[in-house]
């Protein structure tokens, strides 16, 4: 685990995805000994689904120890490995907001 973020402030969570959405887009073309991001996005595959695979072991792990500060920091690392796959599949954040808004009904 990494180090755990000290002053977290409540956001809404479907602005802050959109933007971290956008993020990943623009760091698709960064340079890649630059930015972590890019080297998941143009990297093997396998090691980016590795990573989504780690991570959300991880969140489950925290969940059975009941460590709220934990579970929140390992779900964030997972919906950040997460949204860099449907970059990759080229899945936009709206296409899955209708996909789970379809669902709701």
């Amino acid at each position: 685990m990494g180090e755990r973020t000290e002053v977290i402030l409540d956001e809404d969570l479907g602005k802050t995805l959109e933007e971290l959405c956008n993020i990943i887009r623009i760091r698709s073309t960064a340079d890649p000994e630059e930015s972590y991001t890019t080297r998941l996005l143009i990297g093997p595959e396998d090691t980016l689904y590795k990573k989504v695979i780690e991570e959300a072991a991880e969140l489950v792990m925290a969940a059975k120890d009941k460590d709220h500060d934990h579970i929140r920091y390992e779900a964030a690392d997972l919906m950040y490995h997460l949204l860099v796959v449907l970059e990759k599949a080229g899945i936009t954040a709206a296409e899955l907001a209708g996909e789970l808004k379809a669902r709701m009904r």
